[in-house]
């Protein structure tokens, strides 16, 4: 059953007349009634009667027409949310993101995908590098932005990894308080500080560990699990200073960022996604949203944030 053969079909019930419902289909009138043929040999019935002049519908007819107005009402609203989607109007993006890069890389490309696009909707998912990247590989995300410093497992082939950006960790302090340094400090000098540590779920935990088990030295913690905005809330308060990513103190007025030396850390923020699936207009979109953000959080900031060429 086409949708052809149903529209020819409504056609002739409404005007009566096949030849005249043919003009109206702009089909010759011949082929026409071979669909109509052809429908009523696949339901079985014959759909009209046929007398010279006067075209009406059998019981079959009668049962098949608001049937045959659904379907190709169905059909026509099919033609348009397909149209919308293809044309941005609305659509989906499922898009992971580390939690430091939620506060940061995604509230900036928002603020720009959104206006432009305000029927797409975005579906996040925060969570480490790690599990963003299990997700991306089950084909739970559309991309995904990550901050892994290894390379991707082995036993994922399918996934590509753009780098973006290497972002400079500063050293976050409370404004009220008086600056840990006048321009930069250096680990051992962190390590007397009192810190607060993030969960050790998160990419920073582990970098700032290793960086501080490298230079033989052992942090003072004095505050350990929390998630971002805790961190960033416990630092305001003044009850230690944190190593934070530079973007996430951005209209921060309460929070004061000193440089990290000896040795500087970075990370690597990247955009991850599958090679194996075709982008939605939405996702692609997205992704040049995602790119020339992170080209202006670049300029805005050359000390603590460069491009990756």
């Amino acid at each position: 059953m086409k949708l052809e053969q149903l529209r020819g079909f409504v056609a002739i019930a409404e005007i009566g007349h096949f030849t005249r419902a043919a003009e109206t289909l702009h089909v010759a009138q011949p082929s026409l009634s071979r669909q109509i043929a052809t429908l009523e040999h696949e339901v079985g019935s014959e759909l009209f009667h046929r007398a010279r002049g006067n075209i009406t519908l059998t019981a079959a007819g009668e049962t098949l027409l608001p049937r045959a107005r659904r379907m190709l009402a169905d059909a026509d609203a099919i033609r348009v949310e397909m149209g919308e989607i293809a044309g941005l109007q609305r659509g989906r993006v499922r898009l992971g993101a580390t939690p430091t890069l939620c506060v940061s890389l995604v509230a900036e490309a928002m603020s720009a995908f959104h206006p432009a696009h305000p029927g797409i909707g975005l579906q996040l998912t925060e969570a480490g590098s790690r599990l963003l990247i299990e997700r991306l590989a089950a084909g739970e995300l559309d991309m995904a932005l990550i901050t892994l410093s290894e390379g991707l497992p082995a036993g994922e082939p399918t996934l590509v990894r753009t780098p973006l950006l290497t972002e400079e960790l500063v050293v976050a302090s409370a404004s009220a308080a008086p600056p840990v340094a006048d321009a930069a400090i250096d680990l051992a000098r962190l390590a007397t500080l009192p810190l607060v540590a993030f969960a050790e779920s998160y990419d920073l935990r582990a970098a700032t560990d290793a960086a501080f088990r490298a230079a033989g030295l052992a942090p003072t913690i004095v505050v350990e699990g929390a998630e971002m905005d805790a961190v960033l809330r416990f630092v305001e308060r003044g009850l230690g200073v944190a190593v934070v990513p530079a973007t996430v103190l951005v209209d921060r007025p309460n929070l004061r960022a000193v440089r990290l030396t000896d040795p500087q850390l970075t990370r690597t923020i990247s955009l991850a996604h599958r090679s194996d699936v075709n982008p939605t207009r939405a996702a692609a979109a997205m992704r040049e949203v995602i790119v020339s953000t992170a080209a202006a959080l670049a300029s805005a900031s050359p000390e603590t944030l460069r491009l990756v060429r």
